[in-house]
């Protein structure tokens, strides 16, 4: 007859209960979250989307003359924040996973909506190009959004709580130019990027005290070992650095044959008779 001992070490940690992970602690806020990563992304991108119909009068503005010179730093003030972005995007992702999530979303609205009021009072193109840059650098707030909602939500809502999120952001990028076209009507070009400004200001007062986060680093900074030794012997959960590839370049010609219209749209509007 076989009698099990059980050691009193043994009782204790089967009656101890398990630390619970990043995604457990976090999934009672993953709602209140959501609505405010939703509209916090709706204001950024309106903010970095409405300069779309007018970036070439303000350049004009800001003392360019030639039509062709207007166009050419039209370009590139309007591709500074998308470099400013590539270069910092993996950094930011990295102290996310380091230090929360929360704070990336703290500090991008905090940094955008400083950046976007400066854009009002910039005295020449060089100092838009400059801060330009410095918002895509500082910026990231939806990517951000998608990191936290994502490990937030409940695994059999998540695919519904990113669609929504990518509904608010696809709705600021196509509400910007609308509102680009009318406000600098009634408040002036440089008074539009102020209201934008004071736009991002809401989401970050509304991101910092409204939304929530459990963050533990010293459980939730370290990769898993489990998954890291699953991972280890199987080639099936090893990227296919030709698929990524693939899907960068794609990604990278299809943005670039519908952005490279916008900085010259305006140019050519007026060129049309449309004044």
């Amino acid at each position: 007859m076989n009698t099990t001992v059980s050691s009193p070490a043994a009782a204790l940690r089967q009656t101890r209960p398990q630390p619970r992970g990043y995604a457990e602690r976090n999934v009672q806020y993953w709602r209140r979250n959501l609505v405010v990563c939703v509209f916090g992304s709706f204001t950024t991108l309106v903010s970095l989307s409405m300069l779309l119909p007018f970036l070439p009068l303000y350049v004009r503005q800001l003392g360019v003359s030639s039509q062709s010179a207007v166009i050419q730093w039209s370009g590139i003030a309007f591709g500074a924040t998308f470099l400013g972005t590539a270069l910092t995007a993996p950094l930011w992702g990295r102290l996310a996973d380091r230090y929360g999530r929360k704070p990336m979303l703290v500090r991008a609205a905090i940094g955008m909506a400083v950046v976007m009021s400066l854009i009002g009072v910039a005295h020449n193109v060089h100092e838009l190009v400059a801060l330009r840059l410095i918002a895509g650098l500082v910026g990231g707030y939806a990517s951000a959004s998608t990191v936290m909602v994502g490990t937030q939500a409940p695994r059999e809502r998540a695919g519904w709580a990113l669609g929504i999120l990518s509904t608010g952001a696809l709705a600021g990028n196509l509400i910007g130019p609308l509102v680009g076209g009318v406000l600098p009507g009634w408040i002036g070009i440089r008074g539009t990027f102020f209201a934008g400004g004071a736009m991002i200001a809401v989401a970050a007062l509304l991101t910092i005290f409204v939304v929530k986060e459990e963050f533990h680093p010293e459980s939730d900074a370290k990769p898993h070992a489990g998954n890291a030794t699953a991972g280890s012997g199987s080639s099936a959960r090893r990227p296919d650095y030709a698929v990524v590839a693939a899907l960068l370049v794609t990604a990278m010609m299809v943005l670039l044959a519908n952005m490279s219209i916008e900085p010259v749209i305006t140019v050519y509007i007026g060129s049309l008779g449309v004044g």
